[in-house]
This record gives C-alpha cells, sequence and structure tokens, in this order.
C-alpha cells in the first residue's frame, strides 16, 4: 500500500509504502499438539511455551528455572556443622543444596544445544580427568551467536566410593558436564554427581594408607584455612565466599573466575587470601 502526504511548510509530496507482514500459520497433525507445536524457539532463541524468568539486567534468570523436584539438602554440609539435616529445601540457600543431574540435564534442554562431547586428558587406573565441550544455542543473551563453552572435572578412588570406584571415566563425565552447564547459565548449586562420595573426604585413601603427609603448599594452606575458619567443606563453598567478597568489595580479583579448584591458586594469589581470611 502506498500513502501519500504533502507538507505544508515547503509543498513537497512524499510517498510511504506500508507493508504488512503476514505471518505463516504452520499447521501439525492433531497429535503433535503437545510435542513439535510447543518446543519451538523463538526469535529470542527461547522456547515460545515455557515461561521464564528474568534477572534484573534483563538476561534469563536460569538458577529460577531449577524444578524443586531436582533439588535437596546438601547433607555434608550440615554434618560438617553437626546441624540436623532439614527434611526440606525450604528456606535453604544455594550453598546449602544440591541438584541431580536430571535437573542439569532439564537445564541445558531448557537453553538448548547443539552438540556435546568430551576429551580424555588423564586416564590411570586410580584418576580420570575429563573436559566437557558443548555448543550452546544463539539466543538474545549471547548476541544471536553461537557460545561453544568448556569445563573440567575428574574422578578418581579418593573421591568416589562404592560402585562408582568401578566407573572413573563415566562419574567424570558426568562431573564435568553438569559443572559445564551450570557454570555457563551461572547456576551456583553444586550439583550431586561433583561432591566427593568417598568414606573419607578431606583425606586421600592411598596417602593414609601409606601414612604419607600430604605436601604443604600455599593453595593447601588456603584450603584448611577455608575449611577451619569459614567452615568451607570444599572448593565450590569457598566460591561462593568469594562471590560475597567481591559484592562487598573485600576482595576483588579478575583471575579468581578461572578458579575451579584450591590448586589453581596461584602462590601470590594464596598469601593475599590467608591474610583475609586471618582477617
Amino acid at each position: 500500500m502506498v500513502r501519500k502526504s504533502q507538507s505544508t511548510s515547503d509543498n513537497s509530496v512524499t510517498y510511504e509504502t506500508e507493508t504488512k507482514i503476514k505471518e505463516t500459520k504452520v499447521e501439525y497433525p492433531k497429535n503433535y499438539a503437545d510435542g513439535p507445536g510447543k518446543f519451538q524457539r523463538n526469535t529470542f532463541g527461547l522456547l515460545g511455551d515455557v515461561d521464564y524468568e528474568f534477572a534484573e539486567d534483563g538476561s534469563v534468570n536460569w538458577r529460577s528455572m531449577i524444578k524443586d523436584e531436582h533439588l535437596f539438602p546438601n547433607r555434608s554440609w550440615f554434618d560438617l556443622r553437626k546441624k540436623d539435616l532439614p527434611r526440606s529445601i525450604d528456606g535453604l540457600k544455594d550453598h546449602q543444596l544440591l541438584i541431580k543431574l536430571s535437573g542439569i540435564k532439564e537445564l541445558a534442554k531448557l537453553r538448548g544445544f547443539t552438540d556435546v562431547s568430551y576429551e580424555v586428558v588423564k586416564c590411570q587406573p586410580d584418576h580420570v580427568a575429563v573436559i566437557c565441550h558443548m555448543s550452546f544455542l544463539p539466543n538474545y543473551e549471547t548476541g544471536g551467536k553461537a557460545v561453544q563453552f568448556q569445563d573440567m572435572a575428574n574422578a578418581t578412588l579418593d573421591n568416589t566410593s562404592s560402585f562408582a570406584t568401578k566407573f572413573l571415566e563415566t562419574i567424570a563425565c558426568n562431573r564435568a558436564f553438569v559443572r559445564c552447564v551450570r557454570n555457563f547459565l551461572n547456576v551456583h548449586i553444586v550439583g550431586d554427581d561433583e561432591i566427593d562420595k568417598s568414606n573419607n573426604p578431606g583425606g586421600g585413601t592411598n596417602n593414609s594408607s601409606l601414612n604419607i603427609s600430604p605436601s604443604l603448599t600455599p593453595y593447601s594452606m588456603v584450603q584448611n584455612l577455608a575449611k577451619e575458619k569459614l567452615n568451607c567443606s570444599n572448593f565450590e563453598e569457598f566460591k561462593v565466599i568469594l562471590r560475597d567478597w567481591w559484592k562487598d568489595g573485600k576482595y576483588q580479583n579478575e583471575r579468581a573466575k578461572d578458579w575451579s579448584d584450591f590448586s589453581d591458586i596461584s602462590p601470590t594469589d594464596a598469601r593475599i587470601l590467608m591474610r583475609e581470611i586471618n582477617g
């Protein structure tokens, strides 16, 4: 449709073309109504039939998309502090919770990805380390671009127990997948698959059987101080403390975002952290 308009000031004539975009209606077989008809992504890269929650900055609040059925209290957190284990997750904070593998899989499906692959970087009878590589679909959060993300995890005889010690490769892959998804989506609840489930947490079975004392390093001193003074039973709980310190301006270190274990902390950073922990 062409619309003509004339200016009253200079008698100029302007022709405007008005184009109406006609939406194409896609018809599905009747039995597809609860399948392909629902599972479609819109121009924002989000599933059109899902009720998303958003953060203050406009990004998706992926933490809020986790259903309660996938969460449960972190027993080790309460046992370490000699507290009774709650019967429900009501009122618990993220660092007091664990998320099941099923919850991580559901988050990955909601976010959307094209492929996932695993790179075994270490494979020994007592230690397997794996990198999980994932390609996430483009959405409005990434400027409409696909994103590749990776994260690493391991499984050893010292951090597994029972039948899991016979399937270190599988355990390592699951842990790497969980860590990759939740770190990409900024979810700070530790995965149930990630935690140390050995019968001797905090002490290696190999070292204890040989009566060998662990080496004293700057990062191990940070680990010991974090456990003694901050009640951190693992590195994920320590990272929660670091995030609080960042918000409060007490300790702000850009390198900390790349740490996935106490051993990633450099001697220089370890000395600074020890001063902060000792207060």
